[in-house]
């Protein structure tokens, strides 16, 4: 029952989850860039952000950057498995599981998909394919992850990994014996599976974009929605890979 389900996310564990996602939210607010920044910086370059003590994708650098997007990561995906973390609380119910360890698996997945974003930065900005603050300086760049993203919403990979997300009680019931560390990288590698694409089009809507990240949460918890979620991804896929050819296509008139 849902009055149930409300009542047992006022448990601590659940407490300090939400306090968790909120803390990541804030400071990525922190961290945000405002606009007309991001315009001075098309204008002046790189060296424009030393004097605002910006994050900057270079060596000394990657540390921050690798921690950006962890709190990218864990504001905007921990939201879309709120679903699944109740699901396996609810079959543990009757046993005394390990519910940080739950999160601690998923976690370790998004904290690998970080330290590969970070690196990916760094290279795309010393190519001159991203500027200082992690957007795309190239029509054709951002054509291309455009266009991976939309073509990857109908892959078959796609499709395993939301399925999965759709019907959490399903996909625990089948491996809830090896219990919540590797239940945890489970879900986190099916979250993965869903979502590294869109993920990546931070480097198109801007990283450390507010509104770019609120809305890709959006859709990412819509489209893991079993009632809604199968009437999102081919759209979203269209629409992907209609804005990759137009991009693409003004990039050469």
């Amino acid at each position: 029952m849902v009055s149930d389900r409300i009542r047992a996310m006022g448990a601590l564990h659940w407490i300090v989850l939400f306090a968790a996602i909120l803390a990541a939210w804030v400071a990525l607010f922190a961290m945000s860039i405002p606009s007309d920044l991001r315009i001075a910086a098309r204008i002046y370059g790189a060296d424009f952000w030393t004097s605002f003590c910006v994050v900057t994708p270079d060596a000394a650098g990657l540390m921050r950057v690798f921690a950006m997007w962890m709190l990218m990561s864990g504001a905007m995906m921990a939201p879309t498995a709120l679903p699944a973390f109740a699901t396996y609380e609810d079959i543990g119910r009757q046993t005394e599981i390990n519910f940080s360890a739950l999160i601690a698996g998923y976690g370790a997945v998004w904290v690998g998909y970080s330290a590969l974003a970070a690196v990916l930065q760094m290279w795309f900005f010393d190519m001159g394919l991203l500027n200082a603050v992690g957007d795309s300086q190239s029509l054709l760049f951002s054509a291309a992850l455009l266009g991976v993203a939309g073509a990857y919403q109908f892959s078959p990979i796609k499709e395993a990994c939301l399925s999965k997300c759709r019907q959490p009680l399903t996909f625990f019931m089948g491996h809830f014996e090896e219990g919540p560390w590797r239940n945890g990288l489970r879900l986190g590698l099916v979250c993965l599976g869903c979502c590294w694409a869109l993920m990546l089009l931070a480097f198109v809507g801007g990283v450390m974009n507010l509104a770019f990240m609120g809305l890709a949460t959006v859709i990412m918890i819509f489209e893991k929605l079993p009632e809604i979620g199968r009437y999102i991804t081919r759209p979203l896929g269209i629409i992907l890979l209609l804005s990759a050819a137009s991009l693409a296509l003004s990039a050469f008139i």
